[in-house]
């Protein structure tokens, strides 16, 4: 399945990136939050992931991430996810930055994880900037409040705001320096994210797709996988085991 070219590439001493999209949790059950039962089937995402929602109506915006971070917590990962973790250990240089925010990678074990657009079991205080672990807090207030008096809200990039700086820095310098970069489950249209996989292959990166249909990015990829990550990422870590 794999061409002679990739697998000629899988080598330990390789610098290796990978993006992950909305498509690797799927596969996992992930629902996306749109049309759900009961309460939240009269609003949109785009109605309730904002800041300005959040200042409107605080409560229910978190009532909203609560439901969403009870859903996420009865998901586990998928063999994609367990395959990326097996490619990390065999690389010496190895990033993975995802679009996702319902931390899957680091249930099943990954470690360099780049978060572009934050992580739904962590908080924030929207005055001071606290972050806070999932049930750090003791407040019953809803939303809980920090120390400094400020709300708590969701650690999640919401519509009209910019990537985390950090964040997203050091996912354009892995990328630029990696020899194989590998695009999953993501559409390739959402920027600056999309931009991630062509500055990889101006670098001189192998580029290598893996998603259920053809993308933006297909005409561009030295190799493209149509299909399931979870069927195709432990196929590459079976050749990665007996190389």
């Amino acid at each position: 399945m794999l061409s002679q070219a990739l697998k000629s590439l899988l080598r330990p001493d390789k610098r290796v990136v990978v993006l992950t999209g909305a498509g690797i949790s799927t596969e996992s059950g992930v629902p996306t939050f749109r049309g759900e039962d009961g309460l939240w089937k009269k609003f949109k995402p785009e109605e309730l992931a904002t800041f300005d929602a959040f200042i409107s109506n605080p409560q229910l915006v978190w009532e909203w991430y609560e439901y969403r971070r009870k859903l996420i917590s009865e998901v586990k990962p998928n063999p994609a996810h367990h395959s990326l973790v097996k490619m990390e250990d065999f690389f010496e240089d190895f990033h993975l930055i995802t679009q996702n925010v319902d931390g899957l990678h680091q249930k099943a074990g990954s470690k360099k994880v780049i978060e572009l657009h934050g992580n739904i079991k962590r908080n924030k205080c929207i005055k001071c900037g606290r972050e806070f672990e999932e049930l750090e807090f003791s407040s019953k207030e809803i939303p809980p409040k920090c120390t400094c008096g400020g709300m708590l809200r969701p650690d999640v990039v919401w519509f009209g705001e910019m990537l985390p700086a950090q964040a997203i820095n050091e996912a354009f310098k892995v990328s630029s320096l990696c020899d194989i970069f590998f695009s999953i489950g993501t559409s390739a249209i959402v920027y600056p994210a999309a931009h991630l996989p062509v500055v990889a292959k101006q670098g001189g990166a192998y580029l290598v797709e893996i998603n259920i249909e053809r993308t933006e990015l297909s005409n561009l990829a030295d190799e493209v996988f149509l299909g399931k990550a979870g069927e195709i990422l432990p196929e590459i870590a079976k050749v990665i085991r007996e190389a």
